[in-house]
């Protein structure tokens, strides 16, 4: 408790900041307004009797559980799932996968204060907890591990620059990771990271998200897409983020032939507008994804404007330009587009899914650029070269199975958890 109490009492000075954050946000996004209470411990959803709990904190994390909560669901077949989340954007995206499962539950999870933490824990009670990748909440887990709730920490990741980052609280990082009954890491050098900053228990699991696997609704609506836009070679700039459309823009303007289209799919639904203006300040013409009409030959970039549809948007694309890549963000996910045979090509900046990145190019299923613009001549080479683009997307689908697994490997130890935490309360 003193080594959490600086935390804590940080953690209450800076709620009404917190506060001004959410509406701050809510300028953009009006959704950030709605169950706030939930964020202090507050709820209005009736809890089942029997809950597992699995925390995916926005949306790339909560695509990435979708496996999991599956698997869940089918191993405890008299239990609901409580996916909580800490954005709006995760929460329509835990909304669309579940729509037709209704023993997935919705919540925000508290800010990480003592009282809030344990007023979530009375509520639902749940039987053990699942936390995607690397959100520690110390006191949360404080709570868990006072309450004899198991949790794990699956599909883990920490980079080199997050390790050093927990490394300067040593005393907080080391009593957190040792509240976690597991750990899954994704790879041997997240486990080691782990381990070295005092965690106990780490498994190499693997990572989730090559369990994921393209529902057939979205290849269905990426073929409705395609028929909309035509035979035009199609370069889809995929969860592009700040600063990078930009870049794409720019190099697209100059590089690409009259007949190849844009598909430009920003990461952050709060931007489309300031994206689709940008596109207007190139000169390109432009039109929207929600306007569901048949794309004008002469449209040069078709704005991506709708969630929940990426697998649809890989599916209708040639080649894909993985966003994230092209500024010091760490990249995004990239096994969606071999998992459905897009060719990738990814830029410089991959740490934060870099064994993956680097596994895909080992493997000959990804390309990686040195910057936006040569990224961009690279996709565009690659719509002249069908044979290249081929043996491009076989060698992405034989990299997205042969690295299936993981949510197999985690539910094992989510059963031992259940096991162990049984025969304590005998």
């Amino acid at each position: 408790m003193l080594t959490r109490l600086p935390y804590t009492l940080l953690w209450i000075l800076a709620l009404p900041l917190v506060l001004l954050r959410l509406l701050w946000r809510a300028r953009s996004q009006p959704a950030y307004l709605r169950h706030v209470g939930e964020r202090f411990g507050r709820y209005r959803v009736r809890a089942p009797l029997a809950v597992i709990w699995v925390h995916a904190v926005s949306v790339g994390e909560t695509r990435a559980a979708e496996p999991l909560v599956r698997a869940l669901l089918q191993r405890w077949p008299e239990h609901s799932v409580l996916l909580t989340q800490m954005t709006p954007t995760g929460r329509d995206t835990a909304r669309t996968l579940f729509k037709d499962e209704p023993r997935v539950l919705r919540a925000y999870l508290p800010y990480d204060i003592g009282c809030f933490a344990h007023a979530f824990l009375r509520h639902f009670r749940p039987l053990f907890g699942v936390i995607m990748e690397t959100e520690l909440w110390p006191n949360l887990l404080a709570a868990c591990r006072r309450r004899g709730i198991p949790v794990m920490l699956a599909n883990a990741r920490l980079s080199e620059r997050s390790a050093r980052r927990y490394a300067r609280l040593p005393a907080l990082t080391a009593l957190t990771m040792k509240a976690l009954s597991a750990i899954g890491a994704q790879t041997a050098a997240d486990a080691a990271r782990l381990t070295q900053l005092g965690a106990r228990r780490v498994t190499v699991t693997g990572n989730i998200k090559f369990d994921i696997s393209p529902p057939p609704s979205m290849l269905a609506l990426g073929e409705a897409l395609r028929k909309q836009i035509g035979a035009r070679p199609v370069v889809l700039a995929a969860s592009t983020r700040e600063g990078e459309e930009t870049l794409l823009l720019d190099s697209f303007a100059r590089h690409a032939p009259p007949s190849a289209l844009l598909l430009l799919v920003p990461r952050h639904p709060q931007r489309f507008d300031t994206v689709a203006a940008e596109v207007a300040h190139c000169g390109l013409r432009l039109q929207r994804r929600s306007t569901e009409d048949a794309v004008a030959s002469a449209t040069r970039v078709l704005l991506g404007d709708s969630m929940g549809e990426m697998f649809a948007y890989y599916a209708a694309a040639d080649v894909a330009l993985i966003g994230g890549s092209w500024l010091p963000f760490g990249g995004q996910n990239l096994i969606e587009s071999c998992a459905v045979g897009t060719p990738v090509v990814v830029g410089p900046h991959t740490f934060n899914f870099q064994a993956v990145a680097e596994d895909a190019v080992r493997a000959g299923a990804a390309l990686r650029a040195a910057d936006a613009d040569a990224g961009m001549r690279e996709a565009l080479a690659l719509l002249g070269d069908k044979a290249r683009r081929s043996a491009l997307a076989a060698a992405g689908r034989a990299f997205a199975t042969t690295h299936q697994g993981a949510t197999a490997r985690s539910v094992a130890i989510l059963e031992s958890l259940q096991g162990s935490a049984r025969a304590t309360a005998r």
